[in-house]
């Protein structure tokens, strides 16, 4: 199906007046997708999927424009920004949804905190496959290189079955100076940088540790360290085909 023909639902986590956000739709309108941008009105980073207060509530939004794309801002979360496109609150429903661009990566299992990443992941639960694109910066010069990189995976996602989600990191230099592109596998748990610490007050916290040494080979944290675009398809909530824990618990209940 030619890009033209296609409608593109662009949000992220990070608020629609970011500039990654701002980076992203008119490369993506210039490629001949029909863009809607949604996104918060302010940074909801690490929130998920939520999408408390969504019911019976007026959802207050604002917009403006610029380089010919209209940019909407909504009180709410990327999950809700999704489901409020999905569900036809800005007219026709989206085709694909494209996520981000993240200021920073979105690295390892924990990426279902991401803002950015659970908006594709609605996006998929409202049987619209979609992509997640973030920048391993939090300061980058390069936001025309992850871009462009989204373009592409736009292109590739199409024609895919209904509901194919990827998580994409795109390193913070020029196009030709990417080593490439490669299939990744999310870094472990214990790779994690959080940590729990406590504050002057007596209070907990957490905290972010420096990037640690030496990656697990063939994991987005190795692989994007190395310079090279990382992609991993991902599902969400998927039930598993095994009935023993009902079989379990109704032998314990009915004997």
């Amino acid at each position: 199906m030619p890009p033209e023909q296609l409608r593109v639902l662009i949000t992220n986590d990070d608020g629609y007046l970011a500039p990654g956000i701002r980076a992203l739709a008119p490369v993506i309108a210039g490629l001949g997708y029909e863009v809607l941008v949604v996104a918060p009105l302010n940074d909801e980073s690490g929130v998920g999927s939520a999408r408390a207060g969504m019911l019976d509530r007026p959802i207050r939004s604002e917009s403006d424009e610029e380089n010919g794309v209209t940019y909407t801002g909504i009180d709410g979360t990327p999950a809700l920004a999704v489901t409020l496109a999905t569900v036809g609150a800005f007219g026709r429903t989206p085709d694909l949804v494209l996520s981000g661009i993240n200021r920073g990566a979105n690295i390892g299992v924990p990426i279902f905190h991401s803002g950015t990443v659970a908006a594709a992941l609605t996006a998929a639960g409202q049987n619209t496959s979609a992509v997640a694109v973030s920048i391993d910066s939090e300061d980058p010069d390069h936001w025309v290189t992850a871009a462009t990189v989204a373009g592409e995976a736009l292109g590739w996602i199409a024609p895919e079955p209904v509901g194919t989600v990827l998580t994409i990191n795109v390193p913070d230099r020029p196009l030709n100076q990417l080593a490439g592109v490669r299939h990744a596998t999310l870094a472990p748990i214990n790779r994690s940088r959080v940590i729990g610490t406590t504050a002057p007050t007596g209070d907990p916290m957490i905290e972010l540790e420096p990037a640690r040494p030496n990656p697990l080979p063939g994991t987005d944290e190795a692989l994007l360290n190395a310079g090279f675009v990382t992609v991993t398809p991902i599902l969400g909530i998927r039930e598993i085909h095994d009935d023993t824990a009902a079989t379990t618990l109704d032998k314990r209940l009915t004997r």
